[in-house]
């Protein structure tokens, strides 16, 4: 059985229809998600419909992102979040004006399923974004951390790769977990389209809700699928560019 991990999707449903195709995903494989399933394109509802058919067949995580909580918080109270429609929000509003009240409550209850974060039996974890407490994600403060954070993306960044685990001043977030998955903060900020590794850790973010193509790593091996940039899917679309 492989463990495959999704990128940050943004409602590019074409794209990730392609790349799990591409990767000859089967019912044997376990699919970790690593949140932002929607707040991009335009197919935010058939993205939702997509994931929800697919966890009825195959083995299926899925992680909560910064995008899903924001959303389902609109779909819940229709609170009016400015910064948030113009990150991709507005393009699911649009989306779910078009979608009927059983299709929205049952992805209320997709999104109040996510989980914060999964350890798996071989000491890796998965989440969206990060943590800050030194000893650990059971130790976090405030949950927000695990959608929100991107320190812990800029340390892996920033460590001298000539830095022992064993030495005083490696960071003790790094220590606790064999690999750390992530997304939520795009690689195509430094230049890059492919996940890439930063000490343990993994960022499988890459940009698909900008110019990027949408990635698939298997956990073990680290071989990667990916889709064609998601734009051109969407021609007459801006995303979040």
């Amino acid at each position: 059985m492989r463990t495959l991990v999704i990128g940050d999707i943004h409602s590019g449903l074409k794209a990730l229809e392609q790349v799990l195709s591409r990767a000859k995903v089967s019912r044997t494989d376990k699919l970790i998600f690593l949140g932002d399933y929607v707040d991009g394109w335009s197919t935010a509802v058939e993205t939702i419909e997509f994931l929800i058919g697919l966890e009825q067949t195959h083995d299926c995580i899925f992680i909560r992102g910064n995008h899903d909580e924001l959303c389902l918080n609109w779909l819940q109270t229709g609170e009016d979040n400015p910064v948030w429609l113009q990150h991709g929000g507005a393009s699911s509003v649009a989306s779910y004006a078009k979608a009927n009240t059983s299709t929205i409550d049952a992805h209320m209850g997709f999104f109040n399923r996510l989980v914060n974060y999964h350890l798996d039996s071989n000491n890796r974890m998965f989440l969206h974004a990060g943590f800050t407490n030194i000893k650990g994600v059971e130790h976090e403060y405030f949950t927000k951390t695990f959608y929100w954070d991107r320190t812990l993306w800029e340390l892996a960044l920033c460590l001298n790769p000539l830095l022992h685990k064993d030495h005083p001043y490696y960071p003790k977030r790094l220590v606790h977990y064999d690999e750390i998955f992530i997304g939520h903060t795009p690689v195509t900020r430094i230049g890059e389209t492919t996940p890439q590794k930063a000490a343990n850790v993994w960022n499988i973010d890459t940009g698909a809700a900008f110019d990027g193509p949408l990635s698939i790593i298997d956990a073990h091996t680290k071989e990667v699928w990916q889709s064609d940039p998601v734009h051109t899917f969407y021609p007459n679309e801006k995303g979040r560019n």
